[in-house]
């Protein structure tokens, strides 16, 4: 792979400097007299260089060399640490970053040379050095690879300068380890996805741009090389606003032996941008990231909820989000979690649907079936994990006859689907407490064509959505992340106190002792099973002296910043007389725990606690 002509005048000056520094030109010279003084014959005129590369290497001059040669791999942070795909960075300081290159395979070498025409950045102050500020970061996925940018300040001229290497290879049986030619790669049709995100000075994410890169123009460019600039539109009702330009390059890796015709290249150019909702939903494993399906219910409950935003007002924006653009930005609508987790309940082997239908009011909702082997139907609250076994009323049964009560929020149900299978519901009443889900019953709920459903959602439909992306492990240390954030709450309620005139005193046993009860907590959530409680009261009572009282606030987030979680605490009165508690020999506690899933989404579980002597 080529460099490009600054980057490789900065390697030789790179390389010049550290060999002039260990003056391996003088070392050179000794060692050269001292070869022709010991090993040649007084006839020999002549030493070749590969008698002074022995030379050099036996007296560990190379190994020297390569030693002080090494490069720090560090700078892209991609998402797949168990992936042998890694990305290559290129930045001002130095050179090649990371290469993990198969001469037997065929990469992409994608890189982004910067931005420009980011109106809305346009005035955007210059950040001081260490000031915090907005920032884009870019994230890509193609083919089971996923890379994230290193994230760059906002500006109208944002500086991205990363290197992604992508990995291009058939993935039918007998065509993976076989390095692809030009005519193999024209057929696969997966494009590069790449989703933009901002993220403010409060850590707040938000999608800026989603885009489909096609990327076999370069099959038919000259030696396998050639440039690109993209157009990021703006989402939901800014679709059709600019947002910015990328420049682009991409470079085949071994470049092509042979090229294509531009009229072959351009004749696979399709992408479609209405998406039937099948397309949305597939089998998704979780690998060893999550163990069951009810932890999976878990990870997507504490994904943020945002709905769809809509500009100048109006009614609910219809905006689904592609899986990747979900979960780069760590939140999304109802749908968006409930496709995911139908998804993950498909990867472990159920039987699932996505429900489309109304809660209380009207209101439209979407969450998740899954029917039983022995029929019974269970309902998944995508936003909150809870399940409900859904039991329906008849109808037809007198007054007065026991019905069962219903539980869940739902009202109305108009449709199910996954990835196989459309139904539409076709009784007399769509509302779910009375509905029956016999879904091979078409008098009942009617089928959509699964020969239709195929042609528009198979990979490589015009309508299709690319493959999944995997999921990313968690890239935050649990234990220390709880500790800052116990620490800045301490640090804020005893501001807080201050300003009312009370001095504050924690325990920092009591604090420890609420530990058991925020893991018993996350427990139940995950698993529907409440266990340890009776171990966290005894504990509990010990700690009490007679004649003092005990009060404690468990609270529950699915984000990290302390101040918001604080103000948050405040507006509960029972939270609230804990913190400004007053009287005789008070000692606060606060304990902070964070359970971490898959793609940096976290459950951060906080109690507050305090004790004091009771007065008659």
């Amino acid at each position: 792979m080529s460099l490009p002509p600054e980057k490789a005048s900065e390697l030789k000056q790179l390389i010049h400097q550290q060999l002039s520094k260990m003056d391996v030109h003088g070392r050179i010279r000794e060692i050269l007299a001292e070869t022709i003084r010991e090993e040649l014959a007084p006839d020999q005129q002549h030493l070749s260089t590969e008698d002074l590369i022995k030379a050099l290497r036996r007296r560990g001059i190379i190994d020297d060399v390569m030693k002080e040669l090494n490069f720090v791999t560090d700078n892209v942070d991609q998402e797949l640490p168990s992936s042998p795909k890694q990305a290559i960075c290129f930045d001002r300081q130095s050179t090649l970053k990371k290469t993990n290159i198969d001469p037997t395979r065929r990469y992409l070498y994608l890189q982004v040379l910067g931005g420009k025409a980011f109106l809305e950045h346009l005035q955007e102050p210059e950040p001081l050095p260490g000031q915090v500020c907005s920032t884009f970061t870019l994230c890509l996925h193609y083919r089971n690879q996923r890379f994230r940018s290193k994230p760059v300040p906002c500006a109208c001229e944002p500086d991205f300068r990363d290197g992604f290497l992508l990995e291009v290879h058939r993935e039918s049986l007998g065509d993976g380890t076989r390095m692809a030619d030009s005519t193999t790669m024209l057929s696969i049709s997966d494009p590069i996805h790449m989703v933009l995100i901002k993220t403010d000075i409060f850590g707040e994410t938000t999608l800026v741009a989603s885009y489909f890169l096609e990327w076999r123009s370069v099959l038919g460019s000259e030696n396998g090389v050639t440039s690109l600039t993209v157009e990021l539109m703006g989402v939901g009702t800014e679709s059709k606003v600019s947002v910015g330009i990328l420049n682009i390059k991409l470079e085949m890796y071994p470049p092509l032996n042979q090229t294509l015709s531009q009229e072959v290249v351009n004749t696979q150019d399709e992408n479609g941008i209405n998406r039937p909702v099948c397309s949305y939903v597939k089998p998704l494993r979780a690998g060893r990231l999550l163990d069951t399906p009810r932890q999976a219910a878990r990870f997507v409950n504490v994904l943020g909820y945002e709905r769809a935003p809509v500009i100048g007002g109006g009614g609910k924006q219809e905006q689904w989000c592609t899986l990747l653009a979900f979960l780069c930005r760590n939140k999304g609508d109802c749908e968006d979690h409930a496709n995911l987790l139908c998804s993950l309940l498909l990867g472990y082997g159920l039987e699932a649907f996505v429900c489309v239908g109304t809660k209380a009011k009207g209101v439209p909702h979407a969450w998740v079936m899954t029917c039983g082997t022995d029929g019974t139907i269970t309902f998944w609250e995508s936003l909150t994990g809870h399940r409900y076994i859904h039991k329906p009323t008849n109808p037809d049964e007198p007054p007065l006859a026991d019905q069962p009560k219903p539980l869940y929020p739902y009202r109305t149900i108009g449709c199910v689907f996954n990835h196989q299978m459309f139904l539409g519901n076709c009784q007399p009443s769509d509302a779910v407490e009375t509905c029956v889900f016999d879904l091979n019953d078409e008098s009942k709920w009617k089928p959509m064509s699964e020969e239709a459903i195929k042609s528009v959602c198979a990979p490589g439909a015009t309508t299709s959505l690319p493959p999944f992306p995997p999921l990313c492990a968690s890239t935050i240390d649990a234990s220390v992340t709880s500790n800052e954030i116990e620490m800045q709450l301490r640090l804020l309620v005893s501001e807080h106190r201050k300003d009312l005139g009370l001095t504050t005193v924690w325990e920092d046993q009591l604090s420890y002792l609420l530990s058991p009860a925020l893991a018993s907590y996350e427990f139940e959530r995950t698993t529907s099973i409440s266990a340890g409680n009776e171990e966290f009261q005894d504990a509990i009572r010990r700690a009490v002296p007679d004649g003092h009282t005990f009060k404690g606030f468990p609270i529950h987030f699915v984000y990290r910043n302390a101040r918001r979680a604080f103000a948050t605490c405040l507006r509960s009165p029972f939270c609230e007389e804990i913190i400004c508690c007053r009287g005789d020999q008070v000692r606060l506690a606060v304990r902070v725990r964070v359970f971490t899933y898959p793609e940096s989404a976290c459950a951060v579980w906080i109690m507050f606690a305090c004790k004091y002597r009771s007065v008659l």
